[in-house]
């Protein structure tokens, strides 16, 4: 059974110069490169919208993080370390991630749609899995967009030591999902970030309101961004429109967003307080990447 390495032990572990949350949340140019990021994220979306899409929710977002994890971490000499059906269920049960049912539909649909394959024929629940060359690179994707804003944070060279050894993601990549999966900030986040996550395509519904705020606005009780049609939005999301609709309006309920004019028919805001919750979220997760880095790419001499 996999044995997940606290984020704490991997602080204690990496360099002193790791960024932690309180590091990064209190950077003034968090706002300005988490947008940048947000954008680099937005367009992995559009590159590969049928894999992005099956990550739409934060649960479906973890599993994934898991199965590759379980993949990374496979002993090609121990079949009791291989990433199987069975032993995938029973890992996201434990971890309550989430149930038994929800986790085979999700195993199921990743080998239809091409994200997972068979490493040999079998009868799918003792045979090992693999997840296939495309989404190891639409992951790495994912790796690059969070180490570049952390070198914008700090000025380092992360982004550049991981792009000589790119296969390091193996390594990095188990570590980053021990570190979600014990994130209190990442899997139990306020609010309004809460109602969101569990949206098909929150995520990038949240990346996108966060991308098309002007910085400078930061500071507003009401923070204006580039959406004016919910129609529109949700067409390029491939959302139910009625869907995307009735969770704006909870949102708007607990008073999260809102509209500067006519809803529906002038920019919409959001609240400084999903802001934050936003960003806080962000930062935590930037801090599980740095810490799983330093913990993979060492400095000289240490």
């Amino acid at each position: 059974m996999w044995t997940a390495t606290p984020l704490l032990e991997l602080n204690r572990n990496a360099r002193r110069t790791a960024l932690n949350l309180e590091d990064i949340a209190g950077n003034p140019a968090l706002h300005r490169h988490v947008q940048e990021q947000s954008l680099a994220l937005i367009q992995i979306y559009q590159d590969s919208p049928r894999l992005a899409s099956i990550f739409a929710t934060q649960q479906r977002w973890l599993m994934g993080h898991v199965g590759l994890a379980m993949h990374f971490r496979r002993d090609p000499y121990d079949r009791r370390k291989e990433l199987t059906v069975s032993r995938f269920i029973e890992f996201v049960h434990q971890h309550a991630v989430a149930s038994r049912n929800t986790a085979d539909a999700f195993i199921k649909e990743m080998l239809h749609y091409h994200i997972a394959e068979y490493v040999s024929g079998g009868d799918g629940r003792t045979h090992p899995l693999q997840p296939t060359a495309a989404t190891v690179r639409t992951f790495t994707g994912w790796v690059l967009a969070h180490l570049r804003t952390l070198d914008h944070l700090d000025g380092g060279d992360r982004l550049a030591r991981f792009l000589e050894r790119p296969k390091m993601v193996a390594r990095l990549q188990p570590l980053v999902a021990d570190g979600l999966l014990a994130s209190k900030p990442v899997r139990e986040p306020n609010q309004t970030f809460s109602l969101f996550i569990w949206l098909n395509n929150g995520g990038i519904v949240m990346d996108w309101l966060m991308s098309g705020i002007d910085t400078d606005h930061a500071g507003l009780d009401r923070i204006p961004t580039s959406v004016v049609s919910i129609g529109d939005f949700a067409k390029w999301l491939k959302l139910s429109r009625t869907h995307l609709a009735r969770k704006l309006r909870a949102a708007e309920d607990l008073g999260s967003i809102g509209w500067l004019g006519q809803r529906g028919h002038s920019v919409m805001w959001v609240s400084n307080t999903f802001y934050q919750e936003y960003m806080i979220v962000q930062a935590a997760k930037l801090a599980i990447v740095d810490a799983a880095f330093d913990a993979c790419f060492p400095p000289a001499g240490s």
